[in-house]
């Protein structure tokens, strides 16, 4: 095999495929990229960790077809530090490549090509597409409440399923227990009779960063256990997670009668200031509301207390309530208005947080005991 390509566009291509390999491996093939010369196509470059798989095709001079494979973290570090504007020329024969840009020289080991592992996809029947813009906002406004905790596994990603209500909808959600955060949207067609599947935390990171360099439509295929993202000139495939996400719907609130509007850029800067003396581990912040004043507060038995008010319209019955901090914040650094609705029924039930009752995206906060 022998190609030449241009530093930045090879370096770009590994950028995305490397970030999928492990940085400890049992099997030393998975910790390889997998790069191909293809006759007028240029050159293919794949990596996988058998759950996840990208394959991105960039553009080379091909001299001489053929594959390889080659340790994916240390090729990425030699291109990240050839000299900018530099042609690297790719050369493979004989269980070695050799990477020469200007007057840097180096001899890589390889591993054969048909060593390296491939997803097998089989039949992805369901085929849609979403604008890049809107599978951003779904994977932006969610996967901050992904659980983090391994035993509960069904809960390690985002849920998609669709539903037909007043009109035929698109829906994500994420939870990890303390909250939880669904998006809706228009559901795209070909949608219609998708199974309900659950897309791992992994896949979720991954897509989201090669998300950023798409303009235009994603083209989505999946089956029950596999999806696949078309972007561009880079595919990601990933096995899904194999259970069954619990009927959320069932914790939204139906009947919070209390409601508060608040400005959420004063309300999340309150709550980041008193929260500075929260304990690590409760995290607690106790908000007080009264007609038209809330009172944000934080005791802490080694740092002392700290209070602040906050603006906002209430004039419901004025009772107390503790959130997570930390998680509240999260919450309302997804609101893009200059207002948001929190919606409350007592110290002990869940909150739902929305902008109002049109946004596509809508929260449910359980209050903590302070």
């Amino acid at each position: 095999m022998k190609a030449t390509i241009e530093r930045a566009t090879l370096l770009r291509g590994l950028s995305h495929v490397q970030s999928v390999v492990e940085r400890r491996n049992t099997i030393p093939i998975l910790s390889n990229v997998l790069i191909e010369a293809q006759g007028g196509e240029g050159l293919k470059l794949m990596a996988t960790d058998l759950d996840l798989q990208v394959v991105e095709t960039v553009a080379a001079a091909i001299d001489q077809p053929g594959a390889t494979t080659v340790s994916a973290h240390t090729l990425f570090d030699i291109v990240r530090k050839l000299p900018e504007g530099s042609q690297v020329q790719l050369t493979a024969a004989e269980g070695k490549m050799q990477v020469v840009a200007g007057r840097a020289r180096f001899n890589l080991a390889t591993l054969p090509r048909d060593d390296f592992p491939v997803i097998a996809e089989g039949e992805l029947p369901t085929r849609f597409e979403l604008p890049a813009e809107t599978l951003k906002q779904i994977i932006d406004k969610t996967r901050f409440a992904i659980s983090t905790e391994e035993t509960r596994y069904y809960l390690n990603g985002i849920f998609l399923h669709v539903s037909d209500e007043t009109q035929p909808v698109l829906k994500a959600a994420a939870t990890d227990g303390h909250r939880l955060a669904r998006v809706t949207v228009a559901r795209p067609e070909g949608a219609s009779g998708m199974p309900d599947v659950i897309i791992p935390r992994k896949c979720v990171a991954e897509l989201r960063k090669l998300l950023d360099e798409v303009d235009g439509s994603v083209a989505i295929s999946l089956s029950t256990s596999k999806i696949r993202f078309g972007l561009g000139n880079a595919t990601l495939t990933s096995k899904l997670i194999d259970g069954t996400f619990p009927d959320y719907s069932r914790v939204i609130p139906t009947a919070n009668d209390k409601l508060l509007r608040i400005d959420p850029k004063s309300f999340m800067e309150g709550v980041d200031r008193v929260a500075t003396i929260a304990s690590e581990k409760t995290r607690a912040v106790k908000m007080a509301l009264d007609r038209d004043k809330i009172i944000l507060s934080v005791t802490s038995p080694e740092n002392g207390t700290a209070a602040e008010e906050v603006p906002g319209d209430y004039s419901a019955a004025g009772f107390e309530i503790g959130f997570n901090a930390r998680y509240l914040l999260d919450i309302l650094g997804q609101i893009e208005g200059d207002q948001v609705e929190v919606h409350l029924a007592d110290a002990a039930a869940p909150t739902l947080i929305r902008e109002n009752d049109k946004a596509a995206a809508l929260y449910v906060l359980m209050p903590m005991r302070v």
